[in-house]
């Protein structure tokens, strides 16, 4: 069947998700539910002495306090948090030791969760306390040996040969997710198995990772998450807490719920780490780039896999016959870092988009032009065709969108009727196309039902969108009879839904599954008889139902690969920002934004243009707002609370414009489809940088912008 632009449909759990219907984990009933609260370390580093539990076991509806001998014999392995294939990750209380400040050293479960805080808070552990590091730049903090990552040309003799060149490093801060919906894991029972309820991106990891670590049968335990309030890379895995509340009730035979605080969360839960960004860029006078060396820093903890490939996306945005990245990695005292939406193409994006910019000030050129000029036709790294480039598209119809051609191009020229400078500021971004094996089973009724379960999760994305979408334009089902299940190990086998592959791997197995029903019905009614709804075929036939199951390896014959794939896959966008900056204070606003994305054929309208918003909205954040401050004497985030760690609300944004260029890309699978909720953000950050200095003239090369950087 030939690819359809789709029509403007509603977000297909719409009703479901106003009516209070879609539920997250915790909100989720389970028959005799304990309530469970943890103990935080309120040391950095160090080994426990003895932890005193009578006061906590005295206070009324308290049902037991665990502690470290109870759960000794939890085994880390890949899947416990911070770990990555074959290296094992650090659950705490395995052992009588604190890794880093915040993790729990004891499990207060009791009848009620006023029971259980009270009891938490009433247990009293003893430290012998040991140095630790805190931050990179302190004694302790060790090194790993530089990492070259993508490479072409010879980046550093083109640099020393260039007549016109830039040096230049950006900092990015720490920043903590804080999802709507907080990290939660409930464990109960049902029909014999362990039943998992955490808002998770991986469902699938509770029966093998958690089965691994609990030294159980797989098959004896499910992992359930329909629903998430926001996943952005901090629900990945298992959580610090997952293991320790399947132990409890395993033990206690009771099913037991904990929710994690918020102010925990900033000490336990996965974050973007610090990093660090060494630029340099050399170029022709008439634009063209003739090497970029780009080196980083990036802070982990002392035992996470976490890798630092900024390089990747960077460095194909543009055709650069030279280039070098690298990366090291700084082991400091914390708990574990990882994905955090754009995890490295955002950072990396900000520091290379931004120098880009300085570069247009530098030779004097237009930074759209600039950008124009260096368009690439293939994989500037690895040389292969692109499946779709349409980034000059992008900043072609933005720069018509934006009105850019009102910029006058020096610093602090422009004014708003108020006298406010006016900044108008330009960026790119990139994020890699991928795909995961997705198993998908259909059954369709002669009364117009239709079911499928697939693997995948919903944080809010669309994801069941997405795969309704396929279901009703192949089989022309009326999506009230539809029924689209995921995120549950019982009706389909789940895999990781991360790094935007989640559209790229639903929507091929989806529309592949649609696609063989077709071919079955016209095997049973004759190619003639299948147009029309598919019901009414499977009516006509006399079947009362039929079953179609698309297994995971054929799932992945619809869907792109990685970097072995005969094409170079990418989704691109361009950002335009106007800021308006009070000359007196120092105060920016974003007055407005205008974002236009290649994300191939979009599924649904609504969602991928949310993706955008949103996207766009954590960027501005990214550039005025959000910082992780660490006291380094104590190694405690001190603004661990949302009065503190800011984030943009509504009066910090302006207007958000947003254009999707629904152009499929048929080179990549069979529904034409690439990812948009990560690319997002990338180069939304930059885009608001180099428009304030545009406005005030003053190149800021760290985050967030303070009032004090500009007056």
């Amino acid at each position: 069947m030939p690819l359809k632009h789709n029509p403007d449909r509603p977000r297909f759990d719409a009703r479901e998700k106003v009516l209070g219907k879609a539920l997250f984990a915790a909100d989720r009933p389970a028959t005799g539910l304990l309530h469970a609260m943890t103990v935080p370390a309120a040391i950095a580093k160090g080994d426990i002495d003895a932890i005193d539990i009578d006061a906590a076991c005295a206070v009324p509806g308290v049902v037991r306090v665990f502690t470290w001998r109870d759960f000794a014999d939890i085994t880390e392995t890949g899947a416990t948090k911070g770990g990555r294939g074959p290296r094992p990750g650090y659950q705490p209380m395995k052992r009588p030791s604190v890794r880093h400040r915040g993790e729990p050293v004891a499990l207060v479960v009791a009848e009620t969760l006023e029971a259980a805080i009270e009891g938490a808070e009433a247990v009293r552990p003893t430290y012998r306390e040991a140095a630790f590091t805190a931050w990179h730049d302190q004694p302790g903090a060790e090194r790993e040996p530089v990492e070259i990552g993508e490479e072409t040309g010879d980046a550093q003799a083109a640099f020393d040969a260039a007549a016109h060149k830039i040096d230049v490093r950006y900092l990015h801060p720490t920043q903590h997710h804080n999802a709507m919906e907080m990290i939660s894991t409930t464990a109960s029972f049902v029909d014999g198995k362990i039943i998992v309820m955490e808002g998770t991106q991986d469902a699938g990891t509770f029966k093998t990772g958690l089965a691994g670590m609990l030294g159980i049968d797989p098959d004896s335990i499910e992992g359930s998450s329909p629903y998430l309030g926001g996943g952005f890379g901090q629900k990945n895995g298992l959580q610090e807490q997952s293991a320790l509340v399947v132990k409890a009730a395993m033990l206690l035979r009771r099913p037991v719920k904990l929710v994690m605080p918020r102010a925990q969360l900033f000490h336990t839960a996965h974050h973007r780490p610090y990093s660090s960004h060494r630029v340099r860029i050399a170029a022709s006078p008439e634009g063209k780039l003739e090497a970029v060396l780009y080196d980083t820093e990036q802070q982990n903890s002392r035992y996470d896999g976490y890798g630092g490939e900024h390089g990747e996306n960077v460095s194909r945005m543009y055709a650069t016959p030279n280039w070098r990245s690298t990366s090291r990695i700084i082991r400091v005292d914390t708990q574990a870092v990882a994905h955090q939406r754009a995890p490295h193409e955002h950072p990396s994006s900000y520091a290379t988009e931004c120098a880009y910019d300085e570069l247009a000030y530098k030779l004097g050129m237009d930074p759209v032009a600039l950008r124009l000029a260096n368009d690439a036709k293939r994989d500037p790294i690895d040389g292969r065709p692109f499946s779709s480039r349409r980034v000059n598209e992008c900043l072609r119809r933005g720069a018509e969108l934006f009105d850019w051609a009102r910029r006058n191009a020096a610093p602090r020229s422009m004014r708003a009727g108020k006298g406010e400078l006016v900044g108008l500021g330009v960026a790119t971004g990139a994020y890699h196309t991928r795909s995961r094996p997705t198993v998908a089973r259909l059954r369709l009724s002669a009364d117009g039902r239709a079911r499928i379960a697939i693997g995948g999760h919903e944080m809010g994305q669309g994801m069941r969108s997405v795969v309704a979408a396929e279901i009703i334009n192949v089989l022309q089902i009326d999506p009230e009879r539809l029924t689209v299940e995921l995120g549950d190990t019982s009706v389909a086998p789940q895999s990781l839904t991360a790094g935007s592959w989640g559209c790229a791997s639903a929507a091929p197995a989806a529309r592949a599954v649609a696609l063989e029903m077709r071919g079955q019905l016209a095997a049973l009614a004759g190619v003639e008889s299948i147009e029309g709804p598919a019901h009414h075929t499977l009516a006509r036939v006399r079947r009362p139902f039929l079953d179609v199951e698309l297994s995971a390896e054929e799932g992945a014959q619809h869907g792109p690969g990685g970097l072995d794939t005969p094409t170079s896959a990418w989704s691109w966008i361009a950002h335009f920002t106007e800021v308006r900056l009070v000359p007196t204070t120092g105060r920016v606003r974003v007055h407005k934004v205008v974002s236009v994305a290649d994300c191939g054929r979009v599924m649904n309208h609504r969602t991928a243009a949310s993706q955008v918003h949103g996207g766009v909205t954590w960027g501005i954040g990214a550039a005025l707002r959000e910082v992780g401050e660490v006291d380094p004497r104590f190694g405690r985030v001190l603004n661990n609370d949302l009065a503190d760690y800011l984030l943009p609300v509504n009066a910090d944004i302006g207007d958000i414009e947003v254009e999707l260029l629904d152009q499929p890309d048929p080179a990549l699978n069979i529904s034409g489809v690439k990812g948009v909720g990560e690319v997002a953000m990338v180069g939304a950050t930059a885009s608001v940088v180099n428009a304030v200095h545009h406005a005030s003239g003053r190149r800021v090369r760290h985050l967030p912008i303070r009032v004090e950087d500009l007056i």
